[in-house]
C-alpha cells in the first residue's frame, strides 16, 4: 500500500528517481548499498569511505557476531562467506556465584540450542574482514557494471553533511546535492561526539582470543560475573574469541601478564567452557552508550554506530544496524514519497530499536551496581528462565530476529 494520503504532491519522488549517497563502507553500508541497487533498480548510489580501495580489507582480524537473522539478510545478497563463518548451534548463559556462595548450590545457567528452537544455527562467528571483503568486491563488480548509476568514492572523506530543502549536500572534496545520505560510519564509543542519549559506563572491553581444551563445539559461552560480564565466541576447533568486560577504575587485567590472565579466565568461565590453555595479546576500549533519538533528521539517516552505539552484553550492535538497513530500503521500495517512507521506518524500527537498546542499557548498568541480593536476584532470573520453555524460546527468537 503506498503513502499517498496527506503528502505534498510536491515531495512524491519514485525510488527510480533517488540520488543516495551512503557514507561509510563497512558491513552495513554495503549491504545496504548492494540491496538498494537491487531492489531501487533505478536509484543513484554513491559509496563514500576514508577506506582505500587498495587497502586489504580481508586482514582485519576484528570479531563480529551475528545473528540468524543478520546471516539470512546477507545469503540474499549472495555473498555470505560460509566457508570461513563458525555457526554458534548453542549458548551457554551463566552466572559467577559470590565468593561466599561458591560451591554451595549449583550455578544458575540458561542454555539455549538451535535444534530445540527448529533452525540450523542460533548465528554465526567471523572476522570483519572475512565479511566485508566479499561484501566489497561484490559492490566493486556492481558498479563496473552499471558505471552510470553506481559509484566508489573509496578513500575519500566525508566532511560535513548540509541539511536543503528535501535534499542534503554532502561536502567530501566539493559538494553535492543528494536526495538523501545515510550514514553508516560509527566508530567506537570513546572515539564519538556524544549523541543525545548518552552514558559512559564506567567499563572497559578487553578482546582478543583465546585456545581451549574440550571446548564444545559450536558452542557461544556467556558469564555473568560480579565485574562485568564475559564471553567466548567460537571459532573453530580449539579456538574462540574473547569479550572480556571489567571497570575501567582499578582495571583488574591491565596489571596482568599472559600466564595470569589465562589462569584468571580458568576461575572465571564455566567449567563446561573447557580449559583455556593459551591467549593471544589482548586490546582494549571504552565501553558506553551512544544513541540519537531518531534514525531520521530531515534527509539524512542513521543506520548501525552511526545510530546507537551498544554495550556488547547483547551481541547485537551490528544486527541492529542490517534490520535498519534492510528496512530502509524496504520502504523506500514501497513508497512513492520519501519523506513518507522515512516516516514509515521510523515507526517500523522503533519497537526492535528501543527495545535493544533499554535492554542492552540495564543490563550493563546493572554490573555497576552493588545492591545487596543483586546477584542472587540475577541468578534466580536465570533459573527460572530455564525451566520456563516458552519464555526461553520467546528470548532465543528475540536475539535470533530482533523485535518483529
Amino acid at each position: 500500500m503506498h503513502d499517498r494520503q496527506d503528502e505534498d504532491p510536491e515531495e512524491r519522488m519514485s525510488a527510480a528517481d533517488l540520488n543516495i549517497a551512503v557514507v561509510g563502507a563497512g558491513p552495513a553500508g554495503l549491504a545496504l548499498a548492494l540491496l538498494a541497487q537491487r531492489e531501487l533498480p533505478s536509484a543513484r548510489l554513491t559509496v563514500f569511505d576514508t577506506r582505500s580501495v587498495e587497502q586489504d580489507v580481508s586482514a582485519d582480524p576484528r570479531t563480529l557476531a551475528l545473528s540468524l537473522g543478520s546471516v539470512q539478510l546477507l545469503q540474499r545478497l549472495g555473498r555470505w562467506p560460509s566457508q570461513v563463518a563458525h555457526p554458534i548451534v548453542s549458548v551457554h548463559v551463566s552466572q559467577q556465584q559470590p565468593g561466599a556462595l561458591a560451591g554451595r548450590w549449583s550455578e544458575p545457567t540458561v542454555r539455549i540450542d538451535a535444534a530445540a528452537e527448529r533452525v540450523p544455527m542460533l548465528g554465526a562467528v567471523l572476522s570483519y574482514g572475512a565479511l566485508v571483503a566479499p561484501l566489497q568486491q561484490a559492490w566493486l563488480e556492481a558498479c563496473a557494471a552499471a558505471p552510470g548509476r553506481l559509484v566508489s568514492r573509496f578513500g575519500t572523506k566525508v566532511a560535513s553533511l548540509k541539511p536543503l530543502d528535501r535534499a542534503v549536500e554532502v561536502d567530501a572534496d566539493i559538494a553535492e546535492r543528494f536526495d538523501l545520505a545515510i550514514v553508516a560510519e560509527g566508530g567506537v564509543f570513546a572515539e564519538q561526539s556524544r549523541k543525545a542519549l548518552a552514558h559512559d559506563y564506567g567499563q572497559t572491553a578487553w578482546v582478543g582470543q583465546v585456545t581451549l581444551e574440550g571446548m564444545p563445539g559450536g558452542m557461544a559461552f556467556e558469564r555473568f560475573t560480579p565485574d562485568g560480564p564475559a564471553a567466548l565466541l567460537p571459532l573453530g576447533p580449539g579456538r574462540a574469541a574473547l569479550i572480556w568486560c571489567v571497570p575501567s577504575e582499578e582495571d583488574p587485567v591491565a596489571s596482568l601478564d599472559d600466564t595470569q590472565r589465562v589462569a584468571v579466565l580458568n576461575h572465571l568461565f564455566h567449567p563446561a567452557a573447557g580449559r583455556v590453555t593459551g591467549i593471544t595479546p589482548l586490546k582494549r576500549f571504552g565501553l558506553g552508550l551512544n544513541a540519537e533519538r531518531t534514525l531520521v533528521q530531515g534527509r539524512v539517516v542513521r543506520i548501525g554506530n552511526a545510530a546507537q552505539t551498544l554495550h556488547p552484553v547483547a551481541g547485537q550492535g551490528l544486527n541492529l544496524g542490517l534490520r535498519d538497513a534492510f528496512e530502509l530500503v524496504r520502504q523506500l521500495g514501497r513508497s512513492e514519497s520519501v519523506d513518507g517512507a522515512l516516516r514509515r521506518l521510523e515507526l517500523k524500527r522503533a519497537p526492535d530499536r528501543w527495545g535493544t537498546i533499554a535492554t542492552t542499557d540495564f543490563l550493563a548498568r546493572s554490573f555497576t551496581w552493588r545492591w545487596p541480593g543483586l546477584g542472587t536476584a540475577r541468578g534466580l532470573g536465570l533459573a527460572a528462565l530455564q525451566r520456563l520453555g516458552p519464555a526461553k524460546s520467546m528470548l532465543a527468537r528475540q536475539m535470533m530476529f530482533g523485535r518483529r
